[in-house]
């Protein structure tokens, strides 16, 4: 089944956070991870407000956790550490 990346985010260093962007994207991709939302109009009905918000679509919960686990994305996450406060999740679909 196929699986969502879902990511909330407050960023409290943008030129660090800018790195994590440019290298966390290809290497989403790279593991077949496709954006569905990336930041854009949200509203806030529960829980903590987080001003960035990501949804990527994979075909399954395993792909979504190896593309974290790789190596291209950690090097990506090592930028995010401590430039942002974030939740992210993975959840399967029901499609």
């Amino acid at each position: 089944m196929p699986a969502l990346w879902i990511g909330h985010v407050t960023v409290h260093d943008e030129a660090a956070y800018g790195k994590y962007a440019a290298l966390a994207g290809p290497a989403i991709a790279k593991h077949g991870g496709k954006f569905v939302a990336r930041g854009g109009r949200y509203i806030q009905l529960e829980g903590i407000d987080r001003p960035r918000n990501v949804v990527a679509k994979f075909d399954s919960v395993e792909a979504a956790e190896a593309c974290y686990n790789s190596e291209e994305y950690q090097l990506a996450l090592s930028f995010a550490r401590g430039a942002a406060e974030r939740e992210l999740l993975i959840v399967e679909t029901t499609e």
